[in-house]
């Protein structure tokens, strides 16, 4: 198995994102016991060391696709869609919601002045789930939208779809994977805070 191969067809798994979980379980063992070191013991050093290339190869890719998320970032990546880097993905995350950002980092502010200034949690923890409450419909927005794009991906996949179809149903999934970083970061923000208190 060539390690230049992308993780999918390393495991033999078709390009898609919806994938059979335990399918990939099997695959990944039966691969881990082909490449495990402890098989190569008294082998000569070349194959002893392409033995430990490809186990953490495999490892690497089983930890990409085992979750949908990296698994959807890793695919943006292979099929050239993805961020260059940090300031691509911001020039490509929504006008408004950046300026939601703005808006709750502003308030996440506000929050720990109150803390500083030794307000009652009752107070900064009451604006702090008033702030989350939005974002957390959106995430789960986002988190749809997202599951859908994956199964129109899978759908053409399978049936064949033209190369300017996938490309346009890749640059959706990018575009409302980079919103989602943006989402989680806010959410992630917002549990900080919460999770600070006295």
């Amino acid at each position: 198995m060539a390690r230049s191969a992308d993780f999918f067809s390393f495991l033999g798994l078709p390009r898609k994102l919806n994938l059979d979980m335990a399918d990939l379980e099997q695959r990944y063992r039966a691969l881990s016991r082909q490449f495990h070191p402890d098989y190569f013991y008294n082998a000569p050093a070349a194959e002893r060391r392409a033995s430990l290339e490809q186990s953490s190869y495999l490892n690497d890719a089983y930890r990409a696709l085992k979750h949908p998320v990296s698994r959807i970032e890793y695919l943006l990546q292979i099929e050239g869609v993805a961020p260059k880097s940090a300031a691509d993905s911001a020039k490509q995350v929504p006008p408004a919601l950046l300026e939601e950002v703005f808006a709750l980092n502003e308030e996440l502010d506000e929050v720990r002045e109150l803390r500083a200034g030794g307000a009652p949690a009752e107070e900064w923890k009451t604006r702090l789930e008033r702030a989350r409450t939005p974002i957390d419909a959106k995430r789960a927005k986002h988190e749809s939208q997202l599951q859908e794009l994956s199964a129109r991906w899978d759908a053409a996949v399978d049936g064949g779809a033209p190369a300017e179809e996938r490309r346009r149903i890749l640059e959706s999934l990018r575009d409302r994977f980079l919103e989602r970083n943006y989402i989680t970061n806010l959410l992630s923000g917002i549990e900080r805070e919460l999770g600070t208190d006295t």
